[in-house]
């Protein structure tokens, strides 16, 4: 049995390249490839891997928002409004632990649909959409580095179209908050990024006989040097040093529709490191 679950652990693993991906206001203020191989293994068991809003929940046992708990839903929805399983490191167990025991073999079974989840997203964002990973990963930096030079600038009304409704409230009340301790802020990002990798993917579905009315959620985690430094009204600097390069590691979540003509990634949460 435990030669079985590695087995198939093993053939999951060879279907996915190694990724790098990485991070400003979160400390100051993948396994992405899906192959062919994966595709196989999924076969038409899509929504096994997709949450629904308006019908019932597969593989997962994660509470919608009362909003989001209709029979129907119009296709117009802007964004889900909820991060769907939001990423937590897994604890590591040991190799005896993991392969020799019963709780092991259901960590690993847990392991392998994790995985599985992420690998289906992808294949259905790249059949969808034409998912590059080279391109995903320029356009995740650019806007990371544009909506943190907007927030240090102090203006955010240009990142209507970047970020979720949902964000946009919390990027807002977050400015209010900072404006209320310093006058200004300098922000620069030292590029290239040390590290971006995509940390999970996620789709979630509004319809369960149909999976294109969806919405992708890709976790991605950003490890940069940057500089910051903060100013009272009267110019001193009460926090930070702008000569000073210190390294941030901040977790992003992107979201995309699948079905809104047109469609970008947009922020749609940030999540603690």
């Amino acid at each position: 049995m435990a030669l079985a679950r590695l087995q198939g652990i093993h053939r999951v693993n060879r279907a996915f390249q190694s990724v790098s991906v990485s991070p400003f206001y979160g400390s100051y203020w993948g396994r992405l490839n899906a192959t062919s191989e994966v595709d196989n293994m999924l076969g038409q068991n899509g929504s096994e891997f997709t949450v629904q809003l308006g019908g019932t929940r597969w593989m997962s046992m994660m509470k919608v928002p009362r909003g989001a708990q209709q029979t129907s839903l119009k296709v117009t929805m802007l964004s889900p409004g909820f991060v769907y399983e939001p990423y937590e490191p897994r604890k590591p167990i040991p190799f005896w632990k993991r392969w020799f025991t019963p709780s092991g073999w259901r960590r690993t079974k847990e392991d392998l649909i994790l995985e599985m989840k992420t690998a289906y997203a992808i294949a259905r964002l790249r059949k969808k959409k034409g998912y590059s990973k080279k391109l995903f990963y320029q356009n995740a930096v650019t806007l990371y580095k544009e909506i943190n030079t907007v927030l240090a600038n102090g203006d955010i009304t240009s990142l209507r179209k970047t970020v979720t409704e949902k964000m946009y409230s919390t990027l807002k009340n977050e400015l209010k908050r900072r404006e209320s301790m310093w006058n200004r802020v300098h922000w620069e990002l030292v590029e290239p990024l040390v590290r971006i990798r995509t940390l999970r993917a996620r789709m979630i579905a509004l319809d369960k006989n149909d999976l294109d009315k969806a919405f992708i959620q890709l976790t991605v985690e950003f490890l940069a040097k940057q500089r910051f430094e903060a100013y009272d009204s009267k110019g001193s600097v009460v926090a930070g040093d702008k000569n000073k390069e210190v390294l941030v590691r901040d977790i992003w979540v992107f979201e995309r529709s699948l079905f809104h003509p047109g469609a970008d990634w947009r922020l749609c949460a940030r999540l603690s490191p």
